[in-house]
């Protein structure tokens, strides 16, 4: 019966379409093919319109948008236009565009794109509305727009077709137009503070400053092997070396990993550098900026994501992941001798760890499991292990710890910050440490970059670097529940033909 009714639907809809490509060879064949026409001067916009109402009543406008509901009666009909700001409702009259006109009104289907010009008024109902005067096809609909396409049983044909879910669905089209404003305000804070935004390579030979395989190609002319960029970091860290202190840069990076709803292997990433300050002044920064864009785009500086309240206005916790793993697993770090007691923790605690990882490592995975959950409210989780941390200054009171920081909120990474390594000597040693796990099958590992050796020796002040998630701080901004939502075309599997 299932199979059946599939088949009717089907049948139906290839009908639907012969009429519509029938109806599009007859516009032509009549001179009035839409798709000869190309421009239309609108006037203005839905919102624009309803907003303005007082003074645009009784003067003429032009819309321009796609017909979203049409009913026609008789000599008169009704039809609504959604443009990028919403939609507004147009009254056809048959006497006000002429007996040809409406014809070829009636004839026009739901997700055809018009232009119509009228006068401004409110119905009878008390609805805003053009009065047309005239009506133009400016381009003929030759698919048949789902009746409503829904968010939850069809997420899969949602993303791998934007456009039509742009259409159905205006809480979509908002998304992404936060989502501009975001970058927008990030842009804006960061410019009224001094920094300069640069762009770096995509294409690189050594992919570096980030723990995480990269996509490989070739590169013909040169005969060389490439990879795509899984960071930004050695490149903006040469500018600081050639004197430009406050720098970053917002642009797709690329890895080669698994999907869900937080990571898709090309998500844009921001990074700034700054020179003569510390991750302490990376702090700084990250609570002024996440307050800026959240009133500037949100108008507050409380944000509600999947019904829990995170508050930007109130300062932002600071903890050192040795106190973040004593107070979420009742373990301290402080008290751990050797990598011999950190494995044996590990077992008493069900913390599966690998062979290569040393007792850096083991505190990193302790605070993955225990502590990241509990971090809902914005924290910034300072003091890494060295041996998780191949780019950052070792803290001087303590060389096993280095100055960095996480930022969380929701209990989600957001932000990855250092007090810059800048010693070539110190990096020269890392990078053959990390060459050490890369021959032991860790396929993140780094290597060596002798050409960001070089700029090291040259000379680098001491700097403050911080690596944010664009894509995550849009879905806490627009409480969007996976990073497909906030990326107007995700990667998706090929369908099979």
């Amino acid at each position: 019966m299932a199979e059946q009714q599939k088949q009717t639907k089907e049948q139906d809809i290839n009908q639907l379409l012969k009429v519509r490509r029938e109806k599009l060879q007859t516009l032509q064949e009549e001179g009035k093919d839409p798709f000869c026409i190309t421009k239309y001067d609108a006037t203005h916009h839905s919102e624009d319109i309803k907003e303005q109402f007082d003074e645009l009543e009784g003067k003429e406008v032009s819309i321009a948008g796609r017909v979203m509901q049409k009913r026609v009666m008789g000599k008169a009909s009704f039809c609504n236009v959604q443009d990028l700001q919403g939609s507004i409702q147009s009254y056809v009259a048959r006497d006000s565009i002429g007996e040809e006109s409406y014809k070829d009104f009636k004839k026009m289907d739901i997700g055809d794109i018009v232009g119509i010009k009228g006068e401004v008024f409110k119905t009878k109902t008390g609805e805003i509305s053009v009065h047309a005067s005239s009506v133009t096809l400016l381009s003929k609909s030759l698919q048949v727009l789902p009746e409503k396409f829904h968010g939850l049983t069809n997420t899969d044909l949602r993303y791998r077709q934007r456009y039509v879910d742009l259409i159905m669905n205006p809480e979509v089209k908002d998304t992404f137009i936060k989502r501009s404003r975001i970058i927008s305000s990030i842009r804006k804070y960061l410019s009224q503070e001094g920094f300069m935004e640069v762009e770096t390579p995509m294409l690189v030979a050594n992919a570096g400053g980030a723990a995480a395989r990269p996509f490989e190609t070739h590169f013909n002319a040169l005969n060389e092997d490439l990879k795509l960029r899984i960071s930004l970091e050695l490149y903006l860290k040469r500018l600081i070396v050639g004197g430009m202190e406050r720098v970053y840069e917002i642009g797709r990076v690329f890895r080669n990993e698994g999907l869900d709803t937080r990571h898709n292997p090309e998500f844009t990433l921001m990074e700034l550098y700054q020179a003569y300050t510390d991750y302490n002044g990376m702090m700084d920064l990250t609570e002024n900026l996440y307050r800026f864009v959240a009133q500037e785009v949100l108008g507050t500086t409380k944000i509600v994501y999947n019904g829990v309240e995170m508050d930007l206005g109130k300062p932002f916790e600071r903890i050192t992941m040795v106190d973040a793993v004593k107070k979420y697993a009742g373990v301290d770090w402080n008290e751990v001798k050797d990598l011999e007691q950190a494995r044996a923790l590990a077992k008493e605690h069900k913390v599966e760890f690998e062979e290569r990882h040393k007792k850096g490592d083991i505190l990193s995975l302790f605070f993955e499991e225990f502590a990241e959950e509990h971090l809902i409210q914005p924290t910034f989780v300072m003091d890494h292990p060295i041996e998780i941390s191949p780019l950052t200054k070792k803290k001087p009171d303590n060389p096993e710890y280095v100055e960095r920081f996480e930022f969380f909120m929701n209990g989600w990474e957001m932000a990855n910050a250092y007090s810059e390594l800048n010693d070539p000597i110190d990096q020269r040693a890392r990078f053959k440490a990390q060459e050490e796990l890369l021959a032991q099958g860790d396929e993140e590992a780094n290597t060596t970059d002798e050409d960001f050796l070089n700029a090291l020796e040259i000379g680098m002040p001491p700097t403050g670097g911080i690596g944010f998630g664009i894509d995550r701080m849009v879905m806490l901004l627009t409480d969007s529940a996976a990073i497909r939502d906030v990326l107007l075309f995700p990667t998706m599997k090929s369908i099979e033909k």
